[in-house]
């Protein structure tokens, strides 16, 4: 029986061994936290019905993983062909969106779908369909990587377009998404010359779909909050309680209360939340599982002998990662406060599918080249 399981693990579970046992820990303290962080909100929501949500998330994740296992099955070379439908689908369904959505916190970001009835943020598709673009553009470029009208400015005119339509209603995503492109270039290779030009005119353009987009306020008042000497906002001085109260081992799991109280603790503030219930042991632990994805993320590049395989784990565990960055130092107060969920353990329904898709592919590149230097 035992042999048996090894044999199905084997056939079924291909590329890198690490990434699958840190994505199961990551499913795991997931749906632990959120079902903790969630059950007020159920009690007040549901009549009572603390499981509601815990059912919920568990459903998505179980989605997620499935997601990923098919991803992971598919040659990572057919995800350039997906992609190029995808970034061309997803400029005008981010339009529709800035002008149509669903208007949560002064922020069109979802739609819903018809006849399923379920919100889809635009944003999480076009992220993914932006980095594995460039990646295989990048990878099709090298042999002439300096020629600007023949690589420049494709990159410039995808980059500039999605990032911008995106900062319409969601800058924190679109500068996050930038930065991820800006290294994803710097390791295809591109001149710095043209790095520089490209940060010059994407912050330009970024500024204008700030101004015309629906965020400048809420931007201003935030980097003004986070930079103002004695006051503090509400979320982050109820995220400091969090982390200041649960110490070096935390309140155990299901013990926190600043979840009755920090807004978004299942999502935004989980980290809070995770720190507050497990310690800062906890936070410790949290933290390296990502820093393990990123560096197995680095093996592959390295170990990939096809630039478009290299160039797509790079540029799809530096976005995970740094999304995981940026949401962890928010709740510590290295940052100032932003939308964005940490990957794999926030609870949502579109960012856990393309997060699923984005850990399929990288692994899909790894279990690639495994079989290459196997059949080798």
């Amino acid at each position: 029986m035992l042999t048996d399981s090894k044999i199905w693990l084997k056939d079924n579970l291909k590329g890198d061994p690490v990434i699958w046992f840190v994505v199961l820990a990551l499913s795991l303290i997931s749906i632990a936290v959120v079902y903790s962080a969630t059950g007020t909100l159920a009690y007040k929501m549901m009549h009572g019905n603390t499981e509601h949500y815990l059912f919920k998330h568990s459903m998505f994740m179980f989605l997620c993983l499935g997601t990923m296992w098919l991803a992971h099955k598919v040659d990572y070379r057919q995800y350039a062909k997906i992609s190029r439908i995808a970034l061309l689908a997803s400029l005008p369904i981010l339009i529709y969106t800035w002008k149509f959505g669903s208007s949560i916190n002064e922020a069109s970001r979802w739609f819903t779908i018809p006849i399923i009835n379920q919100s889809f943020q635009p944003s999480d598709l076009a992220k993914f369909a932006l980095i594995t673009s460039l990646a295989s553009m990048l990878a099709k470029r090298q042999q002439n990587i300096d020629d600007f009208k023949e690589t420049l400015l494709p990159v410039l005119g995808w980059v500039g377009t999605i990032c911008c339509a995106i900062a319409l209603t969601n800058l924190s995503t679109a500068l996050m998404l930038f930065a991820t492109c800006m290294l994803l270039m710097f390791i295809g290779r591109v001149p710095m010359k043209y790095l520089m030009m490209l940060v010059v005119v994407g912050m330009l353009g970024l500024t204008v779909a700030l101004a015309v987009g629906q965020r400048l306020g809420t931007a201003i008042s935030r980097v003004k909050a986070f930079t103002h000497p004695t006051e503090i906002p509400f979320q982050a001085e109820q995220s400091y309680i969090a982390i200041a109260t649960g110490g070096v081992l935390g309140k155990g799991p299901g013990n926190s209360t600043q979840k009755n109280v920090l807004p978004h603790p299942y999502s935004d503030f989980i980290y809070a939340i995770i720190i507050e219930e497990y310690g800062i042991v906890g936070g410790v632990v949290v933290l390296m599982l990502y820093l393990v994805i990123l560096y197995r993320g680095m093996i592959t590049v390295a170990n990939s002998e096809k630039a478009f395989g290299g160039l797509l784990s790079a540029g799809l565990s530096f976005s995970l990662v740094i999304q995981a960055m940026i949401n962890m130092g928010v709740a510590v107060g290295l940052g100032p406060i932003t939308g964005l969920p940490l990957p794999m353990l926030s609870m949502g329904g579109t960012s856990l599918l393309f997060t699923g898709v984005s850990l399929g592919i990288i692994l899909s590149v790894s279990r690639g080249d495994r079989e290459e230097v196997a059949v080798a």
